[in-house]
């Protein structure tokens, strides 16, 4: 099973927007899907359907994981495709702390790998705020997970001013870190388009050392859209034998 990492330039970027994109595009291509949220800060009480759509017993739910699931051309069980729900829109690691809970790794590795027992082409797995994002407060970061993984990293850049200074540094870092950029989605994240949006997409496209998958537009109720075309996947495919 291939797997793509979701990372963004910032928080409130987009991520779960261009994840649910690639999961569309994905399965346009005919390719089996399965999503993945290893840590979401800010859950509701709520119930969640489970890999055989049936209603699980109420839990504590992120709505990015929900939408992600629901994107996917197989659902999984919630435990699966969030192993740690907090409950406060915080940083992961205090809101973890608040809950006298610790995030670890064995347990967010434990659970891609039951995920990667099922039968699947990808998964779609969505970090959470930017690259370097603490996970617990004994050092561990969300890079020490995607590395354990193998999983190739796709940035999604928030349309912005700044965004060629936090899209620079976020690929940079995913390099030194260890592992490969495999593409990167602009998201036009506010309803009103960056200044010379064009020229900063140019600047990205020359000097982002992987491919731009696509750009998406800014649509109210995304989860009712399919973003995937706007995105081409040819990149992250494997290449033929």
């Amino acid at each position: 099973m291939n797997s793509i990492f979701v990372t963004g330039t910032d928080t409130e970027v987009g991520k779960t927007v261009a994840s649910t994109a690639l999961l569309q595009a994905l399965t346009a291509r005919g390719l089996s899907t399965l999503a993945m949220k290893p840590v979401a800060a800010g859950c509701e009480w709520q119930t969640a359907a489970g890999s055989n759509g049936e209603a699980q017993a109420p839990r504590w739910c992120n709505e990015d994981a929900l939408a992600l699931n629901a994107a996917a051309s197989q659902m999984l069980p919630y435990d699966l495709l969030n192993p740690y729900a907090l409950q406060a829109a915080i940083a992961p690691h205090i809101a973890a702390r608040e809950e006298q809970r610790e995030i670890e790794l064995d347990r967010l590795l434990t659970s891609l790998q039951r995920i990667q027992q099922y039968r699947a082409d990808y998964v779609v797995i969505e970090g959470a705020g930017g690259w370097q994002l603490p996970l617990n407060d004994q050092g561990l970061r969300m890079p020490s997970f995607v590395q354990a993984s193998g999983a190739g990293v796709v940035l999604v850049v928030g349309l912005q001013l700044g965004c060629l200074n936090h899209a620079l540094l976020s690929a940079a870092a995913i390099v030194a870190d260890g592992c490969t950029l495999r593409g990167w989605i602009g998201v036009n994240n506010q309803p009103q388009r960056m200044a010379r949006q064009a020229e900063n997409i140019d600047y990205l496209r020359q000097h982002l050392a992987a491919p731009c998958l696509g750009i998406l537009p800014y649509v109210d109720n995304w989860q009712q859209h399919n973003l995937g075309q706007y995105l081409t996947v040819d990149a992250l495919l494997p290449e033929p034998a």
